[in-house]
């Protein structure tokens, strides 16, 4: 079975079909699910999703370009969500200088004090960096005992080998599978099976050869071969490893189905 770390279920583009296409995952090979929150909103539905279905679980958190709604009353609704046994994690959080530069203290402010959040409950982090490396880099460095994944990884290969030499996860998601990417050989060279963890960041970013339709978690397959064609194992091998990788980290037992 696969577990995909990263699907946004609770975005409105599932809204017409979510019960159908989240009921039919078993079925498909998909085993488990996490759904990371991006504001107060997104978080408790993913919570409540994570309530609804057995397979899926849930993540709370501020993305980094929600800053506008991001006020005194944040925090605490996080930490009332973290509070539900079936959300794992806090994420989806952290830096994006693509879309705005123009507020990174406040984004580095909503970064920080949610690791602080994590590091209370003692749970892992899903961090979101586009075109803010150094400064992610920096910023997760400085708390030793924060442990996560840094979702869609487009880092460099030197950035991904600091990473996994202080214990993070490198997720990968479509891209993996686009022609023009030269980069994810080179990072997935410093990367061991045992930090891998897959996703799709639905419904966005779907691979190829579906690349530009709405994203779910039934692509995996197609990221799962990639991965496993340029780390030079089985497909099977692959989906045995991220599986047991989220896991871990996300303190899941399907036995018992936490």
């Amino acid at each position: 079975m696969i577990f995909d770390t990263h699907a946004h279920y609770d975005a409105e583009q599932f809204d017409a079909d979510r019960d159908v296409l989240l009921t039919s995952l078993p079925g498909k090979g998909v085993g488990l699910v996490l759904d990371p929150g991006c504001d107060g909103p997104s978080s408790r539905l993913a919570a409540e999703l994570s309530e609804k279905y057995p397979h899926v679980y849930a993540a709370a958190g501020w993305h980094p370009e929600e800053w506008e709604s991001w006020d005194r009353e944040s925090l605490p609704l996080l930490r009332e969500l973290l509070e539900r046994p079936r959300v794992v994690a806090v994420g989806e959080i952290g830096l994006d200088y693509y879309w705005d530069r123009e507020h990174k203290a406040l984004q580095r402010e909503m970064f920080e004090r949610q690791i602080a959040l994590a590091l209370q409950h003692d749970l892992p982090v899903i961090v979101h960096d586009r075109e803010a490396h150094e400064d992610c880099l920096e910023t997760v460095l400085r708390y030793p005992e924060l442990r996560g994944v840094f979702h869609c990884f487009s880092g460099s290969p030197e950035m991904a080998r600091e990473l996994v030499r202080r214990g993070w996860y490198l997720g990968f998601d479509g891209p993996v599978t686009y022609k023009n990417n030269k980069r994810a050989p080179a990072v997935l060279a410093e990367v061991p099976l045992d930090r891998i963890l897959v996703e799709t960041d639905s419904p966005y970013m779907a691979p190829e050869p579906v690349r530009g339709r709405r994203n779910d978690s039934a692509n995996l397959p197609y990221i799962l071969a990639r991965i496993a064609e340029i780390k030079g194992v089985t497909p099977e091998e692959m989906e045995r490893v991220t599986w047991e990788n989220g896991c871990r980290l996300f303190g899941i037992s399907p036995a018992g189905m936490r």
